[in-house]
């Protein structure tokens, strides 16, 4: 119960990610989830899309750098000490959380976020175990929609 996240390498440089969006647009994949992390010379920019094996062959072939990693989404409750439980739910269980970020919907009362952890398989057991509400990638785009 994984979603695939691309990870692309984009010159830090202005018009950079404008080109991406509209390499995606030109090419009808749909992004559910985004965040971007910069350092000097580069950023990493890290997609959740709906379709990714199209979206690897797009960015293959304008010859962008990129990887792809299986990373968790969840669902929870929008209020205060959702996200706590869950990160208590992984140190407890020793499960380190590499990087996080939110996606957005438009299920009222919920919030969504994506996972980067050093153990998906124990993550899902552990979260599953105590009523976390995991999202597969093919799930995702239905949330947009309610």
């Amino acid at each position: 119960m994984t979603a695939k996240q691309i990870s692309v390498f984009l010159e830090n440089k202005p018009g950079q990610l404008t080109e991406f969006a509209k390499l995606l647009e030109q090419h009808g994949i749909n992004m559910h989830a985004l965040c971007v992390a910069d350092a000097k010379d580069f950023g990493i920019l890290r997609i959740i899309v709906d379709d990714s094996y199209k979206t690897a062959c797009v960015l293959k072939e304008a010859d962008y750098v990129f990887s792809i990693t299986p990373v968790l989404a969840v669902e929870m409750p929008d209020k205060p000490g959702s996200l706590a439980r869950i990160l208590d739910l992984l140190a407890e269980n020793e499960i380190n959380l590499e990087y996080t970020y939110a996606f957005t919907s438009r299920k009222e009362g919920y919030a969504y976020m994506i996972l980067r952890v050093t153990d998906n398989e124990r993550a899902i057991e552990v979260l599953g175990e105590n009523g976390v509400k995991l999202i597969c990638q093919h799930d995702m785009g239905g949330i947009f929609c309610q």
